[in-house]
Formats: structure tokens, C-alpha cells, sequence
């Protein structure tokens, strides 16, 4: 079939049959969506807190361990810039993941509107930014990073003499 042939009846079903398919995988796409933020969620956490945990192992047995304070304040920071890392690797993939997501609404958009009628599903807003749960995830991910350097800063540096 080319694109000069007229539209009879079996290309017709042909192509409703293909809309449907692609329709199906665009919403088995977005689902895997939702479901990697969640995963990239429990990989930052998992990770962050066992690197912190080091950083508090450093800070309680540099001593026990013959470490020079120099060396066990390099391991803290070395640490806190791992964990540092894997944040921003982490809201990296969630920043793409919403992208995707947005990219394959829209798409869900146009064949619904082709398919069903304009207006059937609605576009996402950009003003609905404070309802997507991964505007929350990336403020958690983003504050733990902060409270953590911060929390260093303030007590674990310090205490290492």
C-alpha cells in the first residue's frame, strides 16, 4: 500500500488496526514511565543511604582505624559527593522519564483525536506540575542532598579532630 492508493475499506481497517497497536504501546510505554520513577526513587534511597551510613562508619572509627583526621575528612566529603552524584544521576533519569512521558501523552493525544474525536484526552499542562508525584520525588531528592551537606557541615567535619 502506498500513500497515492485510495482509501478503501481494508486499508482503513488496516490502519485503525495499526492506530490501535500504536495506541496500546504508547500507553504500555507510559506505564513503564510511572513505574521507573518509582524504581529510580528506591535505587537513590537504597544508595544514599548506605553511603551515608559510611560517612557516619568513617566518622566513628577514623580513630579506631588509625586514620589521620585529614584522611577520614576526605572520605566524608569524598562520600557526600558520591551520594551528591548518584542525586543528580538520579534526577536526571527522572527529568527524562517526565519528558518521555510528556512526549508519549502528546502522541496519545494525536491518535485519540484522529482516531476518537478532537478534544477526547485531554494535553498535559504544564501548570499541573505540583499534582505529578515526581515533582515531590526530585524536592526530596534534592533536599535529603542538602540537609546532608549541611548536617556534615555542621557536625560531622567539626567532630573530626
Amino acid at each position: 500500500m502506498t500513500a497515492s492508493e485510495p482509501n478503501t475499506p481494508e486499508t482503513g481497517a488496516l490502519r485503525d488496526q495499526f492506530a490501535l497497536e500504536r495506541y496500546r504501546y504508547i500507553l504500555q510505554q507510559i506505564q513503564a514511565v510511572n513505574e521507573n520513577s518509582h524504581r529510580f526513587l528506591a535505587i537513590y534511597q537504597t544508595l544514599a543511604t548506605t553511603l551515608v551510613g559510611a560517612v557516619l562508619a568513617l566518622f566513628v572509627g577514623y580513630r579506631k582505624w588509625e586514620l589521620s583526621p585529614d584522611t577520614a575528612r576526605s572520605g566524608v566529603i569524598g562520600l557526600l559527593a558520591l551520594t551528591t552524584m548518584v542525586a543528580a544521576f538520579t534526577v536526571t533519569l527522572i527529568a527524562v522519564g517526565v519528558a518521555a512521558w510528556l512526549d508519549y501523552r502528546n502522541e496519545e493525544c494525536d491518535i485519540t483525536d484522529e482516531m476518537v474525536g478532537p478534544g477526547f484526552r485531554k494535553r498535559p499542562r504544564p501548570g499541573n506540575l505540583l499534582r505529578w508525584h515526581e515533582t515531590y520525588v526530585v524536592l526530596f531528592i534534592i533536599f535529603s542532598v542538602v540537609l546532608m551537606w549541611g548536617l556534615c557541615g555542621l557536625l560531622i567535619l567539626p567532630g573530626i579532630k
